[in-house]
C-alpha cells in the first residue's frame, strides 16, 4: 500500500489536543528495531509517498521482493550497506490520540553509549528479542540503562515470532525471564508483546497467528500508556544560561538571567538563592517571549530579574530559597562509560552539569555491576566501555545536585575529557538500582596542575 501526503498528516488533525511520549527503541543486533520502526510508520500511515518509493527504489537494487521498511529509519550510508543501526534515527509522528518522538538507537554493543543518548529523555523503552534467542547479554544491558535513566514503562516486544512458528511456550519464556531480571533492577512496569515486524504481527493491527494473546498491539499501547509531563510539583530549578546586559539607551539598568526552567514554578516576589554562591534575593520580574508574566514553570525558556544586583553568570542555579538544593564536592553516583578509552581512579576530568561546567578528579570506582547476576565486583579499578559502576568524583567546585531519582534534568552529569572534549561517562546522582558494596576507599593517584581539590 502506497502512503500519500495527505495520508501521512491526517493524523495530526486535532493535534493540539493530544499528548506527546517520548520513546526509544532497543535491543541486540538483527533483533529487527529498525523494521519495528519502518512498520509502525509505514501502517500508521506516518510515511510519505516518496519517502515509500525510495525504499523500493533501494530494495529492488538489492534484488529483495518487498520493500525493506529498515530503511526508512537507517539513513546512513554505513548503516545501508552492512545492514545494521549506527546512529540513533530520531522520527516524529502523529496519531489522532497521540504525538510520538521515537529514538530508533543502534543494538550494537559498541554502540550502546548511542542507546544512553536515545532513552536519556524516554518516557518509554521498547526492548526487542529475538524469539529464537530469547534474553541475551545485550539484552539485559539495555533494561539495566532503561532502569538506570528511570525509564518508567518498558515494552519487551518478543520479535521474529512467525520464526518460532507463532508458539506461545516461546513468547511466554522469554517474557518470564526477562520481567525477571527488569523487577529486580526495579523497573517499575514491563509490558510484554508477542510481534513480527517483517509481517506487521501486533505490530499497528492484531495477528491473526496469535489468538492466545489478548493484549495490545505496539501502537495502542504507545497511544494509551500514561505520561505525565507535568515538572511543577518538582521544586524550582533554574540552571542560568545568559546573563542579559543591553546598557541601552531604553534599557540602562536591565540586568536579566536567561535560561530554561528545569523544573518546578518561579514566580514574581519568590525569594530565591542563587548557588554555589549562596545568595539570596528576591524576582522582581519574569519575562517570557518580550512579555512580563508573574509566573512560569517548566519547561519555559524565560529571563528573571532580581531585587539585588549580585553577582550571578552562566552556570549558576536559581532555585526557591525554601527548597534549595544542598551542594557538594563529592558527587556519588552510578555512570554508564560511554568512551573506548577506560575510567580510572585518579582521572582528571571534567565534570558537566546543566550549564556548568568546572573540573574534577575521579577518587574512586567501589563497584561494577554484573549484568549477569547483577551482583557488584567490588573495586575494580577502572570502567571500560559500556560498564556501568559506581563512582565518587570530587569537583573543583561545590555542586548543586539533586537526586537523579527526584530529578532526570538536575540529577543527570557528563563527565569529559579535558584535552579532546569527548564524552567518558552518563552519570546519574545519587542512589541507583544497586548499592555500592562497603570499603575502603581506593588510594588516588597525586594530584597536580592545579587539580588538587
Amino acid at each position: 500500500m502506497t502512503s500519500t501526503p495527505t495520508d501521512a498528516s491526517a493524523g495530526l488533525a486535532g493535534i493540539s489536543a493530544t499528548t506527546l511520549l517520548r520513546f526509544a527503541t532497543a535491543g541486540s543486533v538483527d533483533d529487527g528495531k529498525s523494521t519495528l520502526v519502518g512498520r509502525l510508520l509505514h501502517d500508521s500511515k506516518s510515511v510519505l509517498t516518496d519517502q515509500l518509493e525510495a525504499v523500493e527504489r533501494v530494495s529492488l537494487g538489492r534484488g529483495q521482493e518487498a520493500p525493506d521498511l529498515a530503511l526508512l529509519t537507517d539513513g546512513l550510508r554505513a548503516e545501508r550497506e552492512q545492514g545494521i543501526t549506527i546512529d540513533v534515527a530520531y522520527r516524529y509522528f502523529a496519531t489522532p490520540r497521540r504525538r510520538f518522538i521515537l529514538a530508533d538507537t543502534p543494538g550494537h554493543v559498541q554502540y550502546t553509549r548511542n542507546m544512553v543518548t536515545g532513552a536519556s529523555t524516554a518516557e518509554l523503552a521498547v526492548v526487542l528479542v529475538d524469539a529464537r534467542n530469547g534474553v541475551v547479554e545485550q539484552t539485559r544491558r539495555h533494561a539495566a540503562i532503561a532502569a538506570l535513566l528511570r525509564v518508567p514503562h518498558v515494552v519487551l516486544a518478543v520479535n521474529k515470532m512467525d520464526l518460532a512458528d507463532y508458539a506461545e511456550p516461546v513468547f511466554a519464556r522469554i517474557a518470564e525471564e526477562f520481567t525477571a531480571y527488569a523487577t529486580a533492577l526495579g523497573v517499575p512496569e514491563v509490558t510484554a508483546i508477542p510481534i513480527s515486524a517483517l509481517a506487521g504481527d501486533n505490530v499497528v493491527e492484531p495477528s491473526a497467528h496469535m489468538d492466545w494473546y489478548g493484549g495490545p498491539t505496539v501502537l495502542e499501547h504507545l497511544e494509551t500508556v500514561p505520561v505525565s509531563h507535568d515538572l511543577t510539583g518538582c521544586p524550582a530549578r533554574f540552571p542560568v544560561q545568559y546573563v542579559i546586559r543591553p546598557q541601552s539607551a531604553e534599557h540602562p539598568d536591565y540586568r536579566g538571567y536567561a535560561g530554561q526552567i528545569a523544573s518546578g514554578a518561579l514566580r514574581v516576589g519568590e525569594p530565591v538563592t542563587v548557588l554555589p554562591s549562596g545568595k539570596t534575593s528576591v524576582i522582581e520580574g519574569i519575562d517570557a517571549l518580550g512579555q512580563p508574566v508573574d509566573i512560569a514553570w517548566a519547561p519555559q525558556s524565560v529571563t528573571l530579574r532580581l531585587a539585588d544586583d549580585i553577582d550571578i553568570s552562566r552556570g549558576d542555579l536559581i532555585a526557591p530559597t525554601a527548597a534549595a538544593p544542598a551542594t557538594t564536592q563529592d558527587v556519588v553516583a552510578t555512570v554508564c562509560h560511554v568512551a573506548d578509552q577506560p575510567l580510572t581512579v585518579g582521572r582528571r576530568v571534567l565534570l558537566k552539569h546543566t550549564t556548568r561546567t568546572v573540573k574534577a578528579i575521579v577518587k574512586e570506582i567501589p563497584s561494577r555491576l554484573t549484568l549477569d547476576d547483577l551482583s557488584q565486583h567490588p573495586s575494580p579499578g577502572t570502567l571500560a566501555a559500556n560498564d556501568i559502576g559506581r563512582v565518587v568524583v570530587r569537583t573543583a567546585e561545590p555542586l548543586p545536585l539533586d537526586a537523579y531519582a527526584d530529578s532526570r534534568r538536575t540529577g543527570s552529569f557528563l563527565l569529559i575529557d579535558p584535552a579532546d572534549g569527548t564524552t567518558l561517562s552518563a552519570g546519574m546522582a545519587g542512589d541507583a538500582f544497586a548499592a555500592a558494596p562497603a570499603g575502603e576507599p581506593a588510594e588516588a593517584p597525586e594530584a597536580d596542575d592545579g587539580w588538587d581539590f
